[in-house]
Order: structure tokens, then sequence, then C-alpha cells
């Protein structure tokens, strides 16, 4: 077999090579960092993978008592053969590599590679049928790589780790770290036999289990190979490996694993969603995912959020029954201070006696809760200088509104309305659902005159829907049309501030937060894990775009108070709680606290960060401390450190970048002190919290830093 490298392209620093197999005209694709060389393709044994994963209805499955395990390396995909690749240079100076497979029998397969000059590219397939009949499609990736042990020998005995991302209902981001052994994705002694694992998300909340997010690292020569999924319905991402080189692909979730399948007629193009992917040599998992969230800049920036501004939100306060005197009494404590947004969160629109949760569809005032309109409402929060905004949750109705037996217009699983305990989902395929859902959202959003909204999501569909030509497909379509509402909430207000929650963090995937502003990180309110789940976070999204609660309660002690504020510095500050009985002392801790995020916020939106402690474990009773330094390229930085509970250390210590002389700016919480490249910390006992701003002067090749070494 004769495989050679087709075509080589560089883009930025990463090299993404097509090798083809002369005999079968397979394609596979390959990506490395810039600069580095393969071993020879000769001193392997292993087989080209194709850069499109694809399936059709009826065809042949992949050897390797593969049945119901995975799709991938299918006849279908087997028979595909390079047609041409073509680079494009776009304006601006990125590029977009193309390469065109036909299949003898359905046409015309492309995937698309698009590098925008960044640290990431994005990745595509588009099936068109240029056949006289219909194709029905069971599985097409988005992205597909091949060849993840090029600078190891053999298969890489020990060097693969594989790195996945849980999810949970407040504990979103639990970095899990695997070896390809420990997976059981070691080839077998005579390559027959494919090992595969395949895992996502089947429904409507695309981060309820895991991220749609996967890191391979191969540690012999420091480098990874990432992929984020940009879908916000069903998902699936696989690892695949039937000889000496290991394979992923993804994209929308299969027929076998979501139930989609789509049929195509002649003339139609499908799209698949986007796929980020990069690859880098690196020190750590964190510096290569950072690449990645590079990629999830919204694309309607609001001029308002460049400042990244506090949040206050008053559902910690009210637990979903705000009220006229109760935001009124809110107001006048926070007038005056540096907060921006103040939103109304959930019950606004409650009956009497009914909890928010069962009420939501109508989304009408509650005249109990307002006797005087919400005008007067959002008047009042305008006097007291800062924006109002709303919670609305647009895609499900409650029992105790009459938009819940519309059962024309909502979502049908086998006929049957999809009903959960307290919900059920509008159809969004449906225009009268759609023009419903302007007039009560996006024109009464514009006629209060709304500068935020919230839009929460709290359940999941599942599987499918009734529609399409499977439940899958069904879901897809839906969820389409789910988006585009954002975009006609972009449309009709071009400077409104979007904030996508659904139960905190069950969409915190690109494509969600490309289209709004920023996203509720999670649901964890009040608990210790919040500074946890805040780092983790990093892996995932920009930390300006993550949303941190930060609730106060009147029984706070000083020390509770530094640890809930300096765990909203590790992203977008948001308070709650009992703000209008704290005493003047634990305002002062507050007011210190707002000031030292409002000083850092620029680190914040531009920086990069770096994690250090020991592995935490339990979440409800976590044990050890976390320290996150956060630098930008103008050489301002901050440190955020949390001791957590067990054996209290004498003083933490976080090291610091070489090459800089570096001064603390400012404190927050118990003192930091400045040593020899490093910031030393002395926790004042468990669960407690201290953060410092630094500045670091560069020191240019041959002078000597503060200490006198040569630099």
């Amino acid at each position: 077999m004769a495989v050679i490298v087709h075509t080589s392209v560089r883009l930025g620093d990463m090299q993404a090579q097509y090798l083809l197999d002369e005999q079968t005209l397979q394609l596979g694709l390959r990506l490395i960092p810039a600069g580095m060389e393969p071993l020879s393709w000769d001193t392997k044994r292993h087989g080209v993978d194709s850069c499109v994963q694809t399936y059709v209805t009826g065809d042949v499955f992949s050897n390797g008592y593969a049945g119901g395990k995975t799709l991938r390396q299918s006849g279908t995909t087997r028979a595909l053969q390079l047609e041409r690749i073509q680079v494009q240079t776009l304006p601006g100076g990125g590029k977009t590599v193309k390469a065109s497979l036909r299949h003898p029998v359905y046409g015309q397969f492309c995937h698309s590679l698009v590098w925008r000059g960044g640290s990431w590219l994005e990745s595509h397939t588009t099936y068109h049928n240029d056949t006289a009949r219909p194709v029905c499609l069971e599985a097409l990736s988005s992205v597909s790589l091949f060849d993840m042990t090029p600078f190891s020998p053999a298969d890489a005995p020990g060097d693969l780790v594989i790195h996945r991302l849980e999810s949970a209902w407040s504990m979103e981001g639990r970095l899990l770290s695997q070896g390809a052994e420990e997976l059981n994705l070691e080839p077998s002694w005579a390559k027959l036999g494919v090992r595969t694992l395949r895992f996502g998300q089947v429904g409507s909340m695309p981060v309820n289990g895991w991220f749609p997010w996967l890191m391979v690292e191969d540690r012999r020569s420091r480098v990874f190979w990432g992929c984020q999924i940009a879908h916000n319905a069903s998902w699936q991402l696989e690892l695949y490996r039937a000889d000496d080189g290991l394979s992923f692909s993804g994209g929308l979730a299969d027929y076998q694993f979501g139930h989609w399948r789509k049929t195509i007629q002649p003339g139609e193009t499908f799209w698949t969603p986007k796929a980020i992917v990069t690859v880098c040599r690196g020190e750590g998992v964190l510096d290569a995912a950072q690449r990645m969230t590079a990629a999830l800049m919204p694309e309607n920036p609001v001029e308002v959020e460049r400042d990244l501004p506090i949040v206050f939100n008053e559902y910690c306060t009210s637990w979903g029954c705000p009220s006229q005197e109760g935001i009124s009494q809110i107001l006048e404590v926070l007038r005056g201070k540096p907060i921006r947004y103040f939103v109304i969160d959930a019950g606004w629109y409650k009956p009497e006696d009914k909890p928010w949760d069962q009420a939501l569809g109508d989304w009408k005032v509650s005249q109990e809760l307002f006797p005087q309109g919400l005008e007067q409402m959002v008047k009042a929060i305008r006097q007291a200088g800062m924006i109002p905004g709303i919670w609305f949750e647009p895609e499900t109705v409650g029992p105790d509104a009459q938009a819940y037996y519309q059962e024309e217009h909502l979502l049908k699983r086998d006929g049957f309305p999809i009903t959960t305990m307290t919900r059920r989902f509008w159809d969004f395929r449906d225009s009268w659902v759609r023009g419903y859902v302007k007039s009560h959202i996006v024109d009464f959003l514009k006629d209060y005159g709304f500068g935020y909204v919230k839009l929460d999501y709290n359940d999941t569909i599942g599987l499918g829907c009734d529609g399409g030509e499977s439940l899958g497909e069904g879901l897809r379509q839906h969820m389409e049309q789910v988006a585009a509402f954002h975009q006609l909430l972009h449309q009709t207000l071009p400077e409104l501030v979007v904030e996508n929650c659904a139960s905190g963090g069950h969409r915190l995937e690109p494509s969600w937060l490309r289209s709004t502003a920023m996203s509720s990180f999670s649901d964890a309110h009040e608990c210790v894990a919040i500074p946890i789940i805040a780092a983790n976070l990093h892996y995932a999204l920009l930390p300006w775009q993550s949303q941190i609660w930060a609730v106060l309660r009147q029984e706070d002690t000083p020390r509770r108070i530094v640890y809930t504020m300096a765990a909203a510095f590790l992203g977008r500050m948001c308070l709650s709680g009992d703000v209008t009985r704290l005493s003047p002392q634990q305002w002062q801790l507050v007011d210190e606290g707002m000031a030292f995020y409002r000083r850092i916020a620029p680190v914040i939106a531009q920086g990069h960060s770096h994690r250090f402690g020991p592995e935490i474990t339990a979440y409800n009773t976590p044990a050890g401390w976390q320290g996150v330094f956060r630098m930008a390229p103008d050489g301002k930085a901050f440190v955020v450190l949390h001791q957590f509970g067990g054996d209290l250390p004498k003083e933490i210590t976080i090291p610091l970048p070489t090459g800089y002389r570096w001064r603390v700016m400012g404190t927050y919480g118990n003192g930091t002190v400045l040593g020899e490249k490093t910031l030393t910390w002395h926790p004042e006992g468990t669960f407690c919290a201290a953060a410092a701003a630094m500045e670091g002067e560069k020191v240019l090749p041959g002078q000597t830093d503060d200490m006198g070494e040569r630099i």
C-alpha cells in the first residue's frame, strides 16, 4: 500500500496534511504542529482513515465486530475517493481548504477546513446529492482526524491520554483524564476488532452529561489535539482504533446514538454543524483548551458589554417570587453602586399561590406582584442608574398556563405531547409558535424597554420529536428554529444583552456561546464548589462569558463574603441574596470586592489562565486548595486563591512567569506576599480566599530582574 502526503497546508502554527492511499484513493486528514516532523509512515502498521465519515441506509457496516458500536469506516466511507483539494486565501489572510470526495453511487461529499488567522480551525462537511434518487444519511461527521501517533513508535504504548469534560447539574466541567489503554483503545495483536469510544449527549440540553469537548494528548511529544462541537442538540464524539493510529470524529449524533437520519433529495445539499479543532505542542490541557475558547467570541457584540459590567439578579433574593415592593427596596440599597444590570428573574408572571416553574408560557405580568405594572419597575431601575433585565423560558410551557393545552403547537413523540413533570415544549418549526414567541417575548422586551434578557431552559425533550425523517432529525430541525429565534432577537433589538442559561450550564456549547453575550456558569448558587466549577469552565469558554453567582447572606462572616466574591473574579460577577439586610461592615467587603473586580476586568477579558493546586474530587466537601493565575498581553495579571477543607497548609505558593519585574497593585482578602518569582499566601482557615492584582514589566534580554538574575 502506497500512502503519500498529497497536500500539506500551513495554517498559522498548525500544519494540515492530507494523506492519500494511492490504491483506494481514500483521503485522511492529519493535523500536526507546524515544524514538527512525523515518523516515517513505513514504521507503522496502519491505514488511511477517511476525513469524511458517513453511512447511507442499507450500505455495508464496518469490519471488526463493529455492529452497534460504530458507523465509522463503513462501506459508504470506504468507497469515497478523492476528486480534488482546493486551497483558497480569505480576505485578511486566512485560508480555506476544501477536499472534495465522490461516492460512485451517492454523489459528492466535501470536507472544509477554515483558518481565520487564530489558534483554531473550523471544520464541517457538506453532502450534495447530485444523483437522480433520494439518499438517506444515518451519519455524517463534522470533523474526522487520524494518525494521532505520528511522533511515537508503534501504537504509542502508555503515551496517549484522553481528556474529556464531564457535566452534571451544579457540577459542570470536571476534567476526566484517562490513558488510551485504560479506555481499552489499545489495538489488538492482529490489528483486528475495532476499538471505539463513542460519547455525547442526546436531547435539547447539549451539555447534559458531557461537554462537546475532547482533547487527545501524546505525553511523549507533548502534542495536544483538541475538538469542540458547535451544535445545540444531540451530538457525539468518537475515538476509533483498528491499528497503530488513533482517530476521532465528531458532529451530529448518528442513527445508532441519537436516532438521526435524514433523506437528501436530488439536487439538495446538507451542511453539518461546525467543529472547532486545534493542535499544538504545549505544557498542559488548559493551554491547549484556550486555543479553542479563543474561537467563542460573540457573533453580535454589544457595546455596553465591553467593560464586563457587574450584574445583579434577584433570583436568590426572592427565589422565584419577585415583587414591586421587594425590588423597590433592593434598588434603594444598590443605587450608586458599580452595577450595570438589574435582572428580574423567574416568577414575575406567576398567578397567586402558584409556583413559578409551573406557570410558564402565557407571559402575563402578575397584577398581585406588580400592582402598578412592570412599566413602573423598568422606570425605577433606570432611575437607579441600571439597565433593566428580565427572565424568560421561551421554549417551554407549564401546566398552570393556558399555553400548556395548545397541543397542536407542541412538540410530540409518537403522536403524544412530550411531557415532563413540570413542562411541555413549543414546536418552533410551527409558524404560529414563532409568531406567538415574537409577540410575547420579542415585542414585550421592545415595548417595555428592557436592555437585558435572560433566556433559560430547564428541561430536555430527550431523544427527539415527530416531524422529521427520524426523531433526531425532528430535534435538529426544531433546534435550528430556536437558533433562528436568537437571530431574530439580535436583528430586532441589536443592543439587547442576551444571557444564555439552561439550568445553569447545560447549554455551554460553542453555538450558544457565540450567539449570546454571556452565559450562566452553573446553578451552583451558594455551595462551596463555586470556585472549582468556575475554574473548570476556563477549559470550555471564555471567562468573560461565564456569569458566576455571588450570593450574599445576612449571616455571612467576613471570611465567607471574601470567599464568595473572590470566586466571581474567575468570570463575570453576578450578585444576589440578602442585599437589603447586610450590615455596613459586610457591605464594605462587598464594595471592596466590586472595586477589585473592576480593576481586573480587562485581564478577565484579554488574559490567559493557569491553574494550580491538587485535584479536587469531592465537590460538596472539597479538600485542598486552588489557585488561578490569569495574565493579559500587556503584563497585567491577577491571581485568585481558595483554600477548601482538609488539612490547612502553612502557605500556598504560586509561580509567576519569568522575565518580568512583578508588582502587586492591589489585594482582596487577607494578605499575599510577593517573593522571588512567586506569590505566597498564608490561609487564615478553611474555606477562605484571597486575590491579588499584579503588573509585570517585561525585562529586556541582557537586563537583570529585581533578583539580579540575567534574562
